[in-house]
């Protein structure tokens, strides 16, 4: 027979048998529910990163970077041309600039680096449907248009000018030259941002109020193509309009969305 103290243990260890398996369904619960939150959480962070990368996808400005970081690779810009004489730009620039000479009727552009002076022939050629008086001044220290001078737009529309667009020599004389007369202003010569920065000095001070300095190749140096290249136009840009707020960035003239002149397009205002 068993006594009370027996019967006290026995009743005990039933009790202790029952427990233990409903706590263990209690921890394997609380296990199921958590491991469910944790499950929602990273659901939501994935659809709202999708969101998200589906907007920027989609997004104008995304993918003309895009394109232009593939179309500045691709290099087919180097082998573009006018009437045979390399260019090197994008097409949608020289557009752009061919509008901005319609508009304004400039009485000169002044042109620093012509290289092979595609472009230059490019500028003098619309000046020549436009202004019967206008001219295009062009400066490098080693221009190669061999090719470019014997075109008659040349001889009639183009003077060339040997030597660094920043030599006193050489700007005096263009000073001199452009005096009173409606002036647009491109530069495209050495792209450091020191250079950049001089040219910009001295030739906005040229610009006539309502015209343009057009500063080329702001896209380098990650803008967004040759991230490696160094500080060049696009710092200089943005060093000189912290103490020049005469001119201002016009957007409007990268309505291509293609431009290597991002935020290079200024007009002066006063």
């Amino acid at each position: 027979m068993t006594n009370r103290f027996d019967q006290r243990k026995i009743r005990s260890e039933m009790s202790t048998s029952v427990d233990q398996p409903t706590g263990a369904r209690s921890s394997s619960n609380t296990f199921l529910k958590v491991l469910t939150v944790i499950s929602l959480c990273l659901a939501c962070g994935e659809f709202l990163l999708t969101v998200h990368y589906r907007r920027t996808l989609d997004s104008p400005s995304f993918m003309a970077r895009k394109f232009q970081e593939i179309y500045y690779n691709s290099l087919v810009w180097n082998s573009t041309k006018w009437l045979g004489v390399s260019s090197e730009q994008a097409p949608t620039d020289n557009w752009n600039v061919q509008e901005l000479i319609v508009e304004l009727h400039p009485d000169y552009v002044i042109e620093t680096g012509t290289l092979y002076g595609g472009t230059t022939l490019f500028y003098a050629d619309v000046m020549s449907s436009v202004n019967p008086q206008g001219k295009v001044i062009t400066i490098d220290i080693e221009p190669k248009v061999e090719a470019a001078s014997k075109m008659p737009v040349w001889k009639q529309r183009v003077e060339m000018i040997v030597g660094s667009s920043v030599d006193p020599k050489v700007t005096d004389h263009v000073a001199q030259e452009v005096l009173g007369k409606k002036v647009l202003v491109t530069l495209d010569s050495l792209h450091t941002r020191d250079h950049v920065l001089k040219e910009m000095e001295i030739y906005s001070k040229l610009v006539t109020p309502g015209s343009y300095l057009v500063v080329q190749d702001t896209n380098i140096n990650g803008h967004p193509v040759y991230p490696g290249f160094g500080p060049g136009p696009h710092e200089a840009v943005q060093e000189f309009l912290r103490t020049h707020d005469n001119f201002i960035v016009d957007r409007s003239r990268e309505k291509f969305l293609l431009t290597f002149y991002p935020g290079g397009w200024l007009k002066r205002v006063k």
